[in-house]
């Protein structure tokens, strides 16, 4: 995206186009947020997809240390542009106007770039502990960054907001095997692999493999269970948003084991009509009392 000079409103529209491009299902449940408040979810997403964008989608051509030294250029000037409380980067602009707009702490956008930085360069995770470890900066630290515009009622939110934001990633790593092994990546746990002797590389679907997903699905359903704890910290519009998005992504896994746990032929999907037909049921006034 070429820097040119931008308005305000034009940088949130970037940010919004990109997420709505490649972040469906956040994208429709943003919606169920109050008007007021989808532009700085959108600004939120803008941030990590661009950054995302530099790791992985530069150009063939780009070789690991200018993706490093794009996305340290990146942060460089988040930083800048935060300590001026302006920027006119056209993603940027509106980013560094939604964190000082709700007092997000700098240091998660920092968290989060050490994160995106990890994947030029680290392939594999020995351990739950150690992608726990980058998934702080990858996922958990999305949802601290959230928080502020949810607006909770209770600061033991941030705990679960961080679960969430695991659940996510960690469903976003079991739809995405296929796609992580062409890009040399594997994000299950290497002990995981092990322990049920299952092998990404052969991209079959095995009794060994069958055995590993279902135990990493439900890895993931117990961080969405501790997710929706945090829901009756938040206020309805809110936990409407949240509620959304959670249902949504955990559909994918629900698709996985329809799909025999096979990740390997084809991406699952949750349907444009589910994403909508939730929305509607999320509306209903009875449903978080709003």
């Amino acid at each position: 995206m070429a820097l040119t000079t931008v308005t305000l409103d034009e940088s949130y529209e970037n940010c919004r186009q990109l997420n709505r491009r490649y972040g469906s299902t956040y994208y429709w449940s943003t919606h169920l947020l109050s008007p007021m408040k989808r532009p700085h979810v959108h600004a939120l997403y803008g941030l990590c997809r661009y950054a995302d964008d530099i790791v992985d989608d530069l150009g063939s051509s780009a070789t690991t240390s200018q993706r490093a030294s794009a996305l340290a250029e990146f942060g460089d000037q988040f930083f800048a542009d935060h300590a001026a409380r302006k920027s006119e980067h056209p993603i940027l602009k509106a980013v560094v106007h939604t964190v000082r707009a709700f007092d997000i702490d700098p240091d998660c956008v920092r968290r989060f770039l050490a994160s995106m930085t990890m994947d030029l360069t680290v392939a594999t995770y020995p351990t739950y502990v150690d992608l726990q470890g980058y998934m702080d900066g990858s996922a958990a630290v999305i949802g601290e960054m959230m928080l502020p515009i949810l607006e909770p009622t209770d600061l033991r939110a941030t705990a679960h907001a961080r679960d969430l934001g695991d659940a996510f990633q960690l469903t976003n790593f079991l739809r995405d095997v296929d796609e992580d092994l062409d890009r040399g990546r594997v994000y299950i746990p290497q002990e995981d692999l092990e322990r049920y002797g299952a092998d990404p590389w052969l991209r079959r679907v095995t009794p060994e493999w069958k055995a590993l997903m279902r135990f990493e699905i439900e890895r993931s359903h117990e961080l969405y269970r501790s997710a929706d704890l945090g829901l009756a910290m938040l206020p309805p519009t809110s936990a409407r948003c949240i509620r959304a998005a959670r249902d949504l992504y955990s559909g994918i896994l629900i698709k996985i084991e329809e799909a025999d746990y096979d990740v390997f032929t084809e991406r699952v999907r949750v349907s444009s009509a589910r994403k909508l037909a939730m929305g509607f049921k999320l509306l209903k006034p009875a449903r978080f009392g709003a």
